[in-house]
């Protein structure tokens, strides 16, 4: 998996999802037509751990976390920017998202979750802020940041 296939990839979720709320219908939406166990779920995994084999994704550590940013919002990507994270059984920095946040779980060990909730997606509303937790396990997230915006709690 390249990176610029990866970027097609996410690039067509993105034109899937671009300019709806991010609510808990939209949850509902990709949990439905992109969750555990679904061809686009397994796809996007695969890509995923990958890329992390290959060191494009992932490619720095602090705190007990792989993480990385993939790719800035641009149009065409519809103004998501694209992180993904490696964590086992931790919680990450407390941080609130301006423009809410979706994120993909992908359990790689265990019975894996992601601030409680178990493989497939989680959408946070626009001024929403969590410490990202994972639990029972490793997974690797993938989070999509409407212009990529994210803030970090002092």
């Amino acid at each position: 998996m390249s990176k610029e296939s990866f970027h097609q990839l996410v690039a067509g979720l993105t034109t899937e999802i671009a300019g709806r709320p991010l609510d808990t219908e939209l949850d509902t939406w990709l949990n439905a037509h992109h969750g555990a166990g679904t061809a686009s779920f397994d796809s996007l995994k695969q890509a995923c751990i990958e890329g992390v084999a290959e060191g494009w994704l992932c490619e720095r550590e602090g705190g007990g976390i792989r993480y990385g940013r993939v790719f800035k919002a641009e149009d065409a990507l519809h103004r998501f920017s694209v992180d993904v994270v490696d964590m086992r059984d931790i919680a990450g920095p407390h941080h609130s998202h301006p423009n809410g946040e979706i994120d993909l779980i992908m359990p790689l060990e265990g019975d894996a979750t992601f601030d409680g909730r178990p493989a497939g997606w989680c959408v946070y509303p626009p001024g929403s802020a969590h410490f990202p937790t994972v639990g029972a396990g490793r997974a690797l997230v993938l989070y999509l940041l409407p212009e990529g915006q994210i803030q970090f709690t002092r």
